[in-house]
């Protein structure tokens, strides 16, 4: 994904940083917005891998800070409930004149809570997920049940939340026990998908029963077993991005664009790497791939390697060669299994080789055709897989232009 700094302001003027996160072909069919948990930021793990699962179906998300957090402008201390529903307003508001309405509301722990509060008032967002949240907002303050009488006595008290020292004051308690959810929720009006895990010490799992309870249909639940309150595992994080991402598409109705709208002259493949390493989203022709490299070599493993999709491309290339002709023929071929490995072997070692000086490219391409077949129909077969167009194009003198943009 591709993801581009961005700012707006709070109703009281304060400026609030975002990242606008984008699918790497940079046309996004629809926007959704994650709002992070209490007192965590835009830019924790967890939201970046589901920002990344949604991107990749051509969904962009905007995350962004609540006032007082993160990179944002304001004073976490004047900060409540009430304010975090109002930035999350504000964020809907900055899609829309900028970009487009907001479809799809995300919200981690507290963020959940508040998306729920505020998606009634949106009335683009098709959607509300939340992951972990509490069922009322009330709940946050078990993070200080220790300094509360001293903010009863006090007005306000240093409370330290995560390894952070915050100052909190008595309009945050008063704001938090003022809210009850149960008619928000109710009233939704939209889908809604309600994650958590089961060993979630920080909100524990029977508040998703009651978020669950208080919603109208459609509704669903996930368990995201042992993820833990924050998902801290990289799989547990992709899980549930995956999951909301496939739950979204129905939602919204996304789409990659269609073949017929993109002719030979457009921009069909597009490759996009950040800061990760070796992990590469790719578009192509509107269907999202990734690749990165092995473990071994300095990569995370999560997609097949270049040379792994330069083979599955010559793969697929074959088996569609020989269905059309054998369909073409009426031969009766059932099934085309194709396997290829890719080695560099030393010139020398290779009798068909040309060049003996240097290293080569050695494809092995090994065929299993399935069906009632002659063995004149077979090596036809054979003879055929040698014209697909891939496979040509590895054969032919290949000139590629490169500039910047």
């Amino acid at each position: 994904m591709r993801s581009k700094k961005v700012f707006f302001n709070n109703r009281a003027g304060d400026r609030l940083a975002a990242l606008l996160d984008m699918p790497v072909d940079n046309r996004p069919s629809s926007y959704a917005i994650i709002a992070h948990c209490f007192t965590c930021t835009k830019n924790i793990k967890a939201i970046h891998y589901i920002s990344r699962a949604l991107t990749q179906r051509h969904i962009a998300v905007l995350r962004f800070d609540f006032t007082g957090l993160g990179e944002s402008g304001g004073d976490f201390s004047e900060s409540n409930f009430t304010s975090n529903v109002e930035d999350l307003l504000c964020a809907a508001r900055y899609l829309e004149t900028h970009h487009q309405p907001a479809g799809i509301l995300i919200g981690h722990s507290l963020g959940g809570t508040a998306a729920l509060a505020a998606a009634s008032q949106l009335p683009s967002v098709k959607g509300v997920t939340t992951i972990g949240s509490p069922y009322e907002p009330h709940h946050v303050l078990h993070h200080f049940k220790k300094e509360q009488a001293e903010i009863e006595a006090h007005g306000e008290a240093d409370v330290e939340i995560g390894g952070q020292r915050y100052r909190m004051k008595q309009q945050f308690l008063d704001d938090v026990q003022g809210v009850t959810m149960r008619d928000a929720i109710k009233q939704l009006g939209c889908a809604l998908l309600v994650l958590h895990a089961s060993n979630d010490e920080t909100v524990t799992m029977d508040n998703a029963g009651k978020i669950f309870e208080a919603a109208r249909h459609p509704k669903s639940f996930v368990s995201l077993d042992n993820g833990g309150h924050l998902l801290s595992r990289q799989q547990d994080a992709c899980y549930a991005g995956g999951v909301i991402a496939s739950w979204a598409e129905k939602y919204l109705a996304v789409e990659g664009a269609p073949a017929e709208e993109i002719s030979s002259d457009d921009e069909v493949v597009t490759a996009g790497i950040g800061r990760e390493h070796y992990y590469t989203e790719i578009d192509a022709h509107g269907y999202a791939l990734v690749a990165d490299e092995p473990l071994a070599m300095g990569g995370a493993a999560l997609g097949p390697t270049p040379y792994d999709l330069l083979m599955a491309s010559l793969g697929a290339c074959t088996a569609m060669t020989l269905r059309v002709y054998a369909d073409k023929k009426q031969w009766p071929l059932d099934e085309v299994d194709v396997r290829l490995r890719h080695h560099k072997i030393h010139g020398k070692d290779c009798a068909e080789c040309h060049d003996k000086t240097h290293k080569v490219d050695l494809i092995e391409r090994e065929i299993e055709l399935v069906g009632d077949l002659s063995d004149e129909q077979r090596q036809r077969l054979l003879e055929i897989a040698d014209k697909c167009p891939v496979h040509r194009t590895l054969y032919a003198e290949v000139k590629v232009n490169t500039r910047l943009i």
